[in-house]
């Protein structure tokens, strides 16, 4: 598939760097892409594009259908690029997921980075508890969380 992207690339970049571009062969392109990519976002950019592109291939084609058809031509273009061009650093890396300690700090909105003291863990499960008790309207299952956090961030302290 990678193939085949970069071959839909290299004929829409011989066409949109040609002086006057070849709208005919850009909505053949266009319509295999539409057709036949597995991308969501460039079948459906390509698809989006094809009524403009077929309409400045007639030889009667005003001057703003064919801005219109160069535009449409770039955003496949562009997403042919961005499909097609390596990333690198954070952005290819999964999210980190929290461990259990960081995920029950969050849960009584505890700061992540320091030493905390058993009366702010405290302080922090009644703040938490009183919207989620099952009386004030809260669950029981959630409540039963806070509470499991706050037992194993008192241990872990």
């Amino acid at each position: 598939m990678d193939r085949q992207l970069s071959e839909w690339k290299l004929g829409l970049e011989r066409i949109w760097s040609a002086a006057t571009p070849d709208y005919q062969e850009a909505a053949r392109i266009a319509a295999v892409i539409a057709n036949a990519s597995d991308e969501i976002m460039l079948r459906q950019a390509a698809t989006q594009a094809l009524p403009i592109l077929r309409s400045a291939c007639a030889p009667d084609a005003d001057q703003s259908t064919e801005v219109a058809a160069r535009r449409r031509l770039g955003v496949i273009r562009e997403v042919l690029h961005s499909l097609t061009t390596p990333q690198f650093g954070k952005r290819a890396n999964p999210e980190k997921v929290a461990s259990p300690a960081e995920r029950y700090r969050e849960l009584l909105e505890l700061p992540l980075g320091r030493r905390l003291s058993g009366a702010e863990i405290h302080r922090a499960w009644k703040r938490a508890a009183k919207r989620a008790h099952p009386d004030t309207g809260g669950s029981a299952q959630q409540f039963l969380e806070l509470s499991t956090a706050r037992d194993v961030l008192m241990k872990e302290r």
